[in-house]
């Protein structure tokens, strides 16, 4: 078995790598885990990163993955260098005097962003408490964002050209497989990986459950607000490609281009600048949620091969990967998407989309749940509870019946975000969590108070996730959820344990949308 080297100087199967220290940690950044996905291989499936001689410096993090800083969403920091050949991992462990006996737990972290934005390293030192104070060692990960990772644009392949589909999710197998070759060398277990994400990336959390490639490659799961359900049938994902191609020509504007012509529409996603593909994912995203209400059009393809089964059924039929599980939302998830980032069935032509295609008899019984719907705080949680918390009910009552589930609800939220009416929103949970008070949202979000209780709360969960990825349970104070009791830890001032909560909203959804 190779040594475990206590120092900054790393050998990894591809070659050695210098980190640095920082209060008590060791860190590497930016090591590749894949190569460069531009150029001939553009919308093609990672390959694995090339070695090199001597030793690579790990000091700074990789490119991020080609984006706007504002479009949908708000994107990495301008000066920050982008790039297709973004796929690179960050490792964060203990800093020791001595080699550790065994190897400790692995968390590999995958970050949100509407799969559209965001990165690895937009806060630098996240994960490094859970590595200081619980001793796991940290992975992050780099990923193909945007048309790059989240279309599927196989219908546009030529026998020299061919595409392939589901490039985000075979990125993060690649960076997994990474981790299982090398974590060893800085001193984590590579057969004990927990694999967490928050939104989109907890998207990717449960639709790796149940990607056959992805098998062994993690020990547990944890799952922050899921969209669990946003995952869709090849005709779907080849109509967004066909829009995405149609808005890719008006932007290119290029006349020699006939852009309904495949072969020519081939070429134009094979040579557009990657930073014109950034502003026609934009552009595409912006309508999804008028022209196909409910949806999401970066999102995973059931392709029938990487991906072949809808993830939801496949935890139904109990095809899921058997790993232990948590998985939860947060009190008020919709609360959050309004104006520009507005992509939830909030509004009520959206929300009369959602109704017309459910059954009539469930209608009745889930306005009763929202009283004022269309208004826009029931609308709010109506969007919410239909795009993040019932699909991580059913995932989790599903999963429960081949796995050991760990089930809660974020409750807290500071008084900033209560008096703007957003109270425990989606993403709330990661300042906590991660202890984010230093970032101009964190400052923001405790300017009128709640910080030590946000602290304190943000440490009592990483104890739950680490403890987890430690052992496969949290906490003594966490129960297992089931179907019969569906105990539930809800996390607030104080924590406590809830039976079934909001009982009559979950039958009045699996009336409502029997099919999730």
């Amino acid at each position: 078995m190779r040594r475990v080297p206590v120092g900054l100087l790393v050998e990894t199967e591809e070659g050695a790598v210098r980190g640095i220290r920082r209060g008590g940690v060791r860190m590497w950044r930016g090591i590749p885990y894949a190569a460069d996905t531009g150029g001939a291989h553009r919308f093609r499936a990672p390959e694995r990163a090339p070695g090199w001689d001597g030793v690579r410096d790990a000091a700074t993090f990789g490119p991020v993955s080609p984006q706007l800083r504002r479009g949908q969403f708000i994107g990495a920091h301008p000066r920050l260098v982008r790039s297709e050949d973004c796929l690179s991992v960050n490792v964060t462990a203990p800093d020791e005097a001595e080699a550790p006996a065994r190897g400790r737990p692995v968390m590999v972290f995958i970050h949100g962003g509407a799969y559209s934005v965001g990165s690895s390293g937009e806060y630098p030192r996240q994960g490094e408490r859970l590595v200081r104070q619980h001793g796991v060692v940290y992975v992050s990960v780099n990923y193909r964002l945007g048309a790059l990772g989240w279309l599927d644009f196989r219908a546009y392949s030529s026998p020299g050209h061919p595409f392939d589909v589901n490039l985000g999710l075979r990125d993060q197998v690649a960076a997994l497989e990474w981790v299982r070759r090398n974590i060893r060398a800085f001193g984590g277990d590579p057969g004990n990986v927990t694999l967490f994400g928050e939104s989109s990336g907890a998207n990717s959390v449960t639709t790796l459950l149940t990607v056959p490639a992805a098998e062994g490659l993690f020990a547990r799961a944890i799952a922050q607000s899921s969209p669990a359900n946003a995952v869709y049938l090849p005709e779907v994902a080849a109509e967004w490609a066909g829009e995405f191609v149609r808005i890719l020509s008006r932007v290119v504007d290029d006349d020699d281009l006939d852009s309904e012509a495949r072969e020519d529409a081939g070429v134009m996603l094979r040579t557009a600048d990657p930073m014109v593909l950034a502003a026609a994912t934009t552009a595409l995203s912006v309508r999804t949620p008028d022209e196909h209400p409910g949806t999401i059009s970066l999102a995973p393809v059931i392709d029938g091969d990487f991906l072949p089964h809808r993830p939801l059924d496949a935890f139904r039929d109990g095809l899921a990967h058997r790993v232990p599980l948590i998985i939860g939302t947060n009190d008020r998830e919709g609360s959050l998407f309004e104006g520009r980032i507005g992509i939830l069935p909030t509004t009520k032509p959206r929300i009369r989309a959602i109704f017309a295609n459910t059954r009539k008899k469930g209608r009745k019984a889930i306005k009763r749940q929202y009283p004022g719907l269309p208004d826009r705080r029931p609308a709010a949680d109506f969007g919410g509870d239909f795009t993040f918390w019932f699909p991580s009910v059913k995932v989790g009552e599903r999963h429960s019946r081949h796995a050991p589930v760990y089930f809660y609800r974020f409750d807290a939220a500071p008084r900033m975000p209560r008096l703007l009416g957003l109270d425990a929103t989606h993403g709330l949970e990661l300042f906590a969590l991660f202890e984010k008070f230093d970032t101009l949202t964190g400052a923001a979000l405790t300017l009128l108070g709640g910080r030590r209780m946000y602290r304190e709360i943000g440490r009592r969960m990483q104890r739950h996730w680490t403890s987890f990825a430690a052992s496969g349970a949290p906490g003594p104070e966490w129960p297992r959820y089931d179907e019969a009791e569906r105990r539930t830890l809800v996390f607030d001032r104080v924590d406590h344990v809830e039976l079934d909560p909001r009982r009559e909203k979950r039958l009045a959804w699996q009336e409502f949308v029997p099919h999730v």
